[in-house]
């Protein structure tokens, strides 16, 4: 058996053109802006907010980068977040991560007002997906949800698994596997025996940042998984390389479809931004935009 390589570029693009029909559409004419706020400057942040950038660009988001000293005090941040949230020409506020660590990044979040919070990690926005009304969603849980619709798989009845149970991914992807009715353990790294949990799903979504943790022989035999997972490792030839939580390699041979890493759930979760941003848009002017058919 070869497993299907999920394609997150090719799901990007077709998301794309739905966000430009929404843009050129019911939001025409109106202004869309999103706000980047980052500490500091390293190469991982940079090639983010180039990645943002762009996305955004391509379906008409207007992008603006604010990039602070990384000294810069919690209370200073907290202010900006605050004047932001005030400011009308402003759709949406994103909070680049990681945060230096004199920076509660919890705090932070939950200051970013819940209509402009488009990264969905406002509690506010994460508790209405208990109630399965999120305007908001946690980006990387809906790309890696998306993903999996696209697929044709129905959740409903289905054994999934979640490895990793972290506030913005893990807790959330769960969350909507539930409401979609599936029968869904959530792993950790209190779980004594993860291989036999792992074996048992039919749909196995990994997110807990440990290169290779899940190996082809923990696979149910036709599973579907999505791997969230983004780990920087030292390839044979002494290389720097991305990979993910899912030792790719052997999953191939044992999996129905699996996700790669790099462009799996991460070209899907930048493009998920630019939806949620469109979204916070058109509920700042009164409407709701409609659901996603993949």
């Amino acid at each position: 058996m070869t497993a299907k390589i999920l394609d997150g570029k090719a799901l990007a693009a077709k998301l794309a053109r739905t966000l430009l029909e929404w843009r050129e559409g019911p939001l025409a004419g109106e202004p869309v802006r999103l706000v980047s706020l980052s500490l500091g400057d390293t190469p991982a942040t940079s090639l983010f907010l180039r990645n943002q950038a762009r996305t955004a660009a391509r379906v008409g988001i207007d992008f603006e980068s604010r990039n602070l000293p990384v000294e810069t005090s919690e209370e200073e941040l907290v202010r900006t977040i605050l004047a932001l949230n005030q400011e009308p020409s402003v759709t949406g506020i994103l909070v680049q991560r990681p945060l230096p660590a004199h920076i509660d990044a919890r705090r932070i979040q939950s200051k970013v007002h819940p209509d402009k919070d488009v990264e969905g990690m406002n509690p506010a926005n994460i508790g209405t997906i208990l109630y399965r009304r999120p305007m908001l969603c946690p980006c990387t849980a809906l790309a890696a949800f998306r993903i999996l619709l696209s697929t044709g798989m129905d959740p409903k009845g289905a054994e999934a698994v979640v490895v990793g149970h972290s506030e913005i991914v893990g807790k959330p992807v769960a969350i909507l596997l539930m409401n979609r009715l599936a029968t869904t353990t959530v792993c950790h790294v209190g779980t004594r025996d993860l291989a036999r949990h792992t074996r048992e799903a039919e749909i196995l979504v990994v997110a807990v940042g440990k290169a290779g943790l899940v190996k082809g022989d923990m696979i149910r035999p036709g599973a579907t998984v999505i791997d969230i997972g983004i780990n920087r490792v030292r390839g044979e030839d002494g290389k720097w390389k991305t990979v993910g939580d899912v030792d790719f390699p052997s999953a191939l041979e044992r999996a129905g479809a699996v996700t790669p890493v790099p462009g799996g759930v991460g070209p899907v979760t930048v493009m998920v931004l630019m939806e949620n941003t469109l979204r916070a848009a058109a509920h700042a002017r009164g409407f709701t935009l409609p659901e996603i058919d993949l």
